[in-house]
């Protein structure tokens, strides 16, 4: 287990899972799940995401393609060590993985989705907050706050203490900030609106995890994804859990089913490779 700048890679085999944190979140929420496929063998790596782990300002001084280019970055480190990817995420880093399969299809043989967020539309969410929509600028989005409310995504009500306490701390690189400015909601939109514009290009087969009970997303975006991606798709839905599924009553469904998941698209690469390997040796023997 190594940390690379503020990321978590742990080094397996070549089989490689990128896991990225949600919006104003931080590598800590995907750990358990990381470890949990580290475990089966895998390499994985979970990075910080450009503009988080540090203040306000921080994240209202990035856009969302420095956080894609963070994504980039992590694939690009990961396949130096690993010849199958899978690329994943909670919330906004679902979002990410769901742009860097239609932009690098050689790279990404594969997706986990973890309460992927398209629409802020969960139980939690205020009616007024749809009046945001009506903002565009990122002057005035700044300017409004959205503060992590209670049950601050988590069900289980030791697990959200421990996470409340966390988020209240100061520390922000532990636990991520306790209020999202405008401006990244802004941005999460901006970023959305661009993967929306690319699912007809992703082929590659999905895993998609969402729960019932999502208090800031609700289930309608797992089943849009469902029907607009263009590979296979296998569809969990969690009965006991909120958003952040990664460490919610229900993370080891999330670790095993994701598991599984990497596990069948590491055996159809490797079946794939192996029948090109052996219609390319009749081919070199004839010659």
């Amino acid at each position: 287990m190594t940390f690379e700048t503020q990321g978590y890679y742990v080094r397996g085999g070549r089989t490689g899972v990128l896991l990225m944190h949600g919006l104003c979140g931080t590598p800590t929420e995907m750990r358990f799940v990381a470890n949990g496929l580290a475990r089966t063998g895998c390499t994985v790596y979970c990075p910080m995401l450009a503009g988080h782990g540090g203040t306000e300002e921080d994240i209202k001084g990035t856009s969302w393609q420095d956080w894609y280019a963070s994504a980039e970055r992590a694939l690009d480190r990961l396949r130096e060590d690993c010849d199958t990817v899978i690329v994943g995420g909670l919330s906004t880093g679902a979002v990410l993985a769901l742009l860097l399969a239609a932009r690098r299809p050689a790279d990404v043989q594969g997706t986990t989705l973890l309460a992927p967020t398209l629409w802020l539309n969960g139980w939690l969410i205020p009616w007024y907050a749809r009046l945001f929509r009506l903002v565009f600028s990122k002057r005035i989005a700044n300017l409004i706050g959205f503060p992590d409310l209670h049950p601050h995504g988590i069900k289980d009500e030791r697990i959200r203490e421990f996470i409340r306490n966390a988020l209240f701390s100061g520390d922000s690189s532990v636990a991520g900030l306790p209020s999202t400015p405008g401006g990244a909601v802004l941005e999460h939109r901006r970023l959305v609106q661009a993967a929306r514009a690319e699912l007809g290009r992703i082929h590659q087969p999905a895993l998609i995890i969402h729960p019932r009970e999502d208090d800031y997303a609700d289930l309608d975006n797992a089943w849009y994804l469902q029907r607009q991606l263009k590979g296979m798709v296998d569809m969990v839905v969690l009965d006991d859990s909120y958003h952040i599924v990664t460490v919610d009553r229900q993370r080891h469904v999330v670790v095993e089913r994701t598991a599984a998941f990497v596990a069948n698209v590491a055996q159809r690469m490797g079946a794939k490779a192996g029948a090109i390997a052996g219609t390319a040796a009749p081919a070199r023997a004839a010659a």
